[in-house]
């Protein structure tokens, strides 16, 4: 720091060079004007001096000022029963929490990613006329059971083997389709299933769910050709409607097979609010 009676190294070799320049100017016959000039140089260089001493001391004072008012601060602080140690413990905490907050942003950003790469490769069953959705945190693909089966039926009908052709082909023709886990998932309508060999709508769903598993992962040409140990089958009967069932409308969207593509365990998060 700079003291009062301490000149910087600049300003003294200046009033040196303007002192011999004086005495100098006296041995050698300097004209008046020459020595004047010497004299305000001689001038400019105290002036600075001077500038640079206020300069210092407010320096000092702010420094001053600064340290008292950090010091009335802690003693306010103190004083409210805020302790400054757990304070700095609190901030460190909260500077963990933030990393932790970007690493899951991140792990979330990923799995949207992946979502979304799904999503794209399930719009080629979109352009077959199916229906690709996210219900109930789950993403499936939705076949009509009227087109696949006849009513009370659980045989495949003609142009719902060539609707499954054309699923086992987009799938198996996927590497990342067809590494996934799927479950097919019979649904029915509300009406009372009457007799017969699958006694309620339970059997029936289930039976239905069948049909299309033993199809999808049976041998080509007759089969889908799918890895067998990738997929599932369940009944759900009428407990999962998708429409109410007080019209013919509202019950035939109800009798439907779905292909659900099971979730890894990184995806085991809200998927509806990723696809909207």
């Amino acid at each position: 720091m700079v003291t009062q009676g301490f000149l910087p190294p600049s300003v003294t070799r200046r009033l040196s060079l303007l002192l011999a320049a004086g005495f100098l100017s006296s041995a050698c016959g300097y004209s008046q004007e020459e020595w004047d000039q010497k004299v305000r140089e001689l001038e400019a260089a105290q002036n600075q001096l001077a500038a640079q001493r206020t300069a210092h001391k407010k320096c000092e004072q702010d420094h001053s000022d600064a340290v008292a008012e950090v010091d009335q601060l802690k003693k306010q602080l103190r004083e409210r029963g805020v302790n400054l140690d757990n304070l700095s413990t609190s901030l460190q905490e909260n500077m963990r929490a933030l990393e932790e907050y970007k690493r899951r942003a991140e792990q979330l950003d990923q799995i949207r990613q992946r979502f979304e790469n799904l999503r794209t490769r399930l719009k080629k069953l979109t352009d077959l006329g199916l229906k690709v959705e996210v219900r109930n945190n789950r993403m499936l693909i939705q076949l009509p059971g009227d087109v696949l089966f006849d009513s009370g039926k659980d045989s495949l009908k003609p142009e719902g083997i060539t609707i499954l052709e054309q699923v086992a082909d987009v799938v198996k023709n996927d590497p990342d389709l067809a590494k996934r886990y799927f479950q097919v998932a019979g649904h029915t309508d509300s009406a009372p299933l009457k007799g017969g060999f699958f006694r309620d709508n339970w059997g029936l769903s289930a039976m239905r769910a069948r049909s299309v598993l033993v199809f999808l992962t049976g041998d080509a040409p007759k089969g889908g050709g799918l890895e067998a140990k990738r997929w599932s089958a369940a009944g759900y009967a009428d407990t999962d409607p998708v429409a109410p069932n007080d019209s013919d409308e509202g019950r035939a969207k109800n009798r439907r097979v779905e292909l659900v593509v099971v979730p890894d365990v990184e995806e085991m998060l809200n998927l509806q609010s990723v696809a909207n």
